[in-house]
């Protein structure tokens, strides 16, 4: 990733790789070409804060749709992903058929090339944040948690929340998705279908919240929460989008309402068995950082140790997911998961 945004940029006279308006503004969190646009056809347009725009139509109920983009600010392909749908939606304002908020996260961090300014925002929400408290990603996820719950009070039961992602390091299932165990069977269902539908390989059944945006949704607003990691990190302007193709056009017929396409494959299911949580500075892992995830390791192998502590695989397989030794004390270094579809 570029140190900034302007780095991200070309120097005058490049224009072969300039920066494409529609992502340009989303990256800046500029909504004003896209608020005009259905603005004018009647629809309630509303900036609740930097970075988010809630689109609905006065005195219809339809499914609420909230997507976020840049939780991460290096995560890059979701913010181009979701710029160029808002922009051919903008075109044909009309075809929009749900309520929609649209989130840019780490709007900071987006601009300055940077995962996050002092902490992960991912993590954020939670009502104990400990030594996080005084962060601004505690604050930017107070921001998103307010525009969040003025949004799902208007809405109906049909609920959505798709928190798009792309992962820092290699993955036996380029593809892959978080869904909370919590929410109701017919929404998960739909859920699940609609992973598949944008080319999911494998989705991980979560039974406890880690702080993550999508999870707090499913458990106090009753949404269809996911967090859907779409392939690899890349820089603003310069990913490669065929990687994405599948998911956007899943999401762009849940926007406009058409019914769902038969997925090519389902996504092969996994339960999370347990999460490796940093207790120390001194947590080492078993593995290296060029680890893949769903890396298969056996049981009585060692996961990790911090101090007196030993992690190991407790079934006859397990899967690494997310290994990552550097994150702060109390945070997950960690998910193991087991196959169970």
């Amino acid at each position: 990733m570029a140190e900034s945004l302007k780095d991200a940029l070309p120097a005058p006279g490049g224009k072969e790789h300039a920066l494409p308006a529609p992502v340009r503004a989303l990256a800046e969190a500029d909504f004003s070409a896209v608020a005009r646009a259905f603005g004018a056809v009647g629809f309630a347009v509303a900036e609740p804060a930097d970075g988010i725009l809630t689109l609905r139509r006065p005195g219809e109920q339809r499914p609420a749709v909230l997507l976020s983009v840049g939780v991460h600010g290096d995560e890059t392909g979701p913010i181009e992903l979701t710029a160029y749908l808002l922009d051919a939606l903008a075109k044909e304002p009309g075809a929009l058929a749900v309520d929609l908020m649209v989130c840019v996260g780490s709007i900071g961090a987006i601009r300055a090339g940077k995962r996050f300014i002092d902490a992960d925002l991912n993590r954020m929400f939670r009502a104990e944040r400990g030594s996080l408290a005084g962060t601004a990603e505690a604050a930017r996820a107070d921001e998103m948690i307010a525009a969040t719950v003025a949004f799902f009070a208007e809405a109906g039961p049909e609920r959505w929340h798709l928190d798009l992602h792309t992962a820092i390091r290699a993955s036996y299932y380029p593809t892959f998705a978080i869904v909370p165990e919590l929410i109701e069977a017919s929404a998960q269902a739909r859920l699940i279908g609609w992973l598949g539908e944008a080319g999911i390989g494998a989705v991980i059944m979560n039974q406890a919240s880690a702080g993550t945006y999508s999870y707090y949704s499913a458990e106090h607003h009753g949404a269809a929460g996911s967090t859907v990691e779409l392939g690899r990190i890349g820089t603003l302007g310069r990913n490669d989008l065929a990687q994405f193709a599948a998911a956007s056009n899943a999401l762009d017929r849940l926007l406009r309402g058409l019914p769902p396409q038969p997925a090519a494959s389902a996504p092969h299911v996994f339960r999370v068995a347990q999460n490796i949580i940093k207790l120390s500075d001194g947590l080492t892992m078993a593995f290296g950082k060029e680890t893949q995830n769903f890396t298969p390791l056996k049981q009585g192998d060692e996961i990790a140790r911090d101090g007196d502590t030993v992690y190991t695989v407790r079934h006859a397989e397990e899967f690494v997911v997310f290994p990552n030794p550097d994150v702060r004390i109390g945070l997950r270094a960690g998910m193991m998961v087991v196959r169970i579809g």
